[in-house]
C-alpha cells in the first residue's frame, strides 16, 4: 500500500531577513506544492535545515503544516543519538502528523548491529508510520539490504527513503523486502529507474521548483507511457543536476527565490550560493520557462 503517494516533496524551511523561520512562508509553501502535484510532504529534514532548528521551531513548523494542508506531513525527528531521536518523535506523534522520517545515525557510525537496533527502539517507542532514509554521503556509512529487510519486518517502518545511488542495493531491498513495503528514490535523478524495479516514487527536492513536470513524468510512467516519461526524464536531468551542483538545499533555495517564493537565506553553516551556482541555475530554469 503506498500510504504516502508517488511524489514527496522535501520541503525547505523560509526563513524571514533576520533568519527567523517564516512560518507564514512555509504554510503558503506547502500549499503550492500539493496544488502542484505533491502528494505528501516531509518537514524538518536535510533540504528543511534540521540541524539548525531548534526543536520548538521544529513543532511549530509540524503543527502549522499539519493544519495546512490535506495530504500526510512526514516530520523529520532522527538524529544520531536514539534517545534523542525517539523524545523527538514522542513530540512528532502529539503534533498530529501521519509519519516520521528517521535517517541512519550519522558521524558516530554505528555497525549494522547498531543501526538495527537504532531503528527497532525508534519503531517500539514512535507510534507511528516510519521512512527510514540511507544517504550515505551525509552519513558516513551505508545501511545494508539486509538491514533494511529485516527491519522492513517491523509493522510501522513501512518505507525507506534511499539515496546510496546503487542500484542493486536498491532492487535486493524492492525484491525481498516485507509485501507493502515502499522503497522511494531520495534522488530525483533515480526517480524513474527506481521506479522501474519496483520503487514507489521520490522523496524529490526538485519538485519544489518542477513539480508541474515531475507530475507528469510519474504519472506517465505509472500510466504505461514508459516513452513521455523517459522524455520528461530526460528535459528535466540538467535541472537535476543544478540543484545538487552544491550542497543542498543551498542550490534549492536560490532557485525558489529567483522564482518569487521567497525562501530567504540560510543558517550558518549553510551559506548563501555564488554567483556561479546562480549562473548555472539561471541558465537551466530559462531553459524550462521558470524565469
Amino acid at each position: 500500500m503506498q500510504r504516502w503517494g508517488s511524489l514527496i516533496t522535501a520541503m525547505v524551511t523560509p526563513f524571514d531577513e533576520e533568519l527567523n523561520v517564516n512560518y507564514g512562508g512555509a504554510v503558503e509553501l506547502a500549499k503550492q506544492l500539493v496544488e502542484e502535484g505533491t502528494t505528501a510532504l516531509t518537514v524538518c529534514g536535510t533540504t528543511g535545515e534540521a540541524p539548525t532548528l531548534t526543536t520548538d521551531e521544529k513543532i511549530k513548523l509540524f503543527k502549522e503544516i499539519k493544519a495546512s494542508v490535506d495530504v500526510p506531513v512526514i516530520a523529520g525527528i532522527g538524529t544520531n543519538s536514539t534517545k534523542a531521536t525517539i523524545e523527538m518523535g514522542r513530540m512528532a506523534v502529539e503534533c498530529g502528523v501521519d509519519g516520521v522520517l528517521v535517517v541512519v545515525p550519522y558521524y558516530n557510525k554505528p555497525n549494522q548491529e547498531g543501526i538495527y537496533r537504532h531503528f527497532k527502539a525508534v519503531a517500539e517507542e514512535v507510534k507511528l508510520p516510519i521512512m527510514m532514509y540511507n544517504v550515505p554521503g551525509r552519513t558516513g556509512g551505508n545501511m545494508d539490504a539486509e538491514t533494511v529487510i529485516e527491519l522492513s519486518r517491523i509493522e510501522n517502518i513501512v518505507a525507506l527513503k534511499e539515496a546510496s545511488g546503487n542500484l542493486s542495493q536498491v532492487c535486493e531491498v524492492i525484491r525481498r523486502a516485507k509485501e507493502g513495503f515502499n522503497v522511494y528514490s531520495g534522488d530525483d535523478f533515480l526517480t524513474i529507474p527506481i521506479m522501474a524495479m519496483g520503487g514507489a516514487g521520490v522523496v524529490s527536492v526538485a519538485s519544489q521548483v518542477v513539480g508541474p513536470m515531475m507530475r507528469r513524468m510519474i504519472d506517465s510512467f505509472l500510466e504505461g507511457d514508459v516513452k513521455n516519461a523517459a522524455q520528461l526524464h530526460n528535459k528535466l536531468k540538467p535541472i537535476f543536476d543544478a540543484l545538487f551542483i552544491t550542497t543542498n538545499p543551498i542550490p534549492v533555495k536560490k532557485a525558489l527565490n529567483l522564482m518569487g517564493r521567497n525562501a530567504g537565506g540560510l543558517r550558518l553553516p549553510m551559506v548563501d550560493a555564488g554567483a556561479y551556482v546562480e549562473k548555472i541555475l539561471v541558465e537551466e530554469m530559462v531553459k524550462l520557462g521558470l524565469l
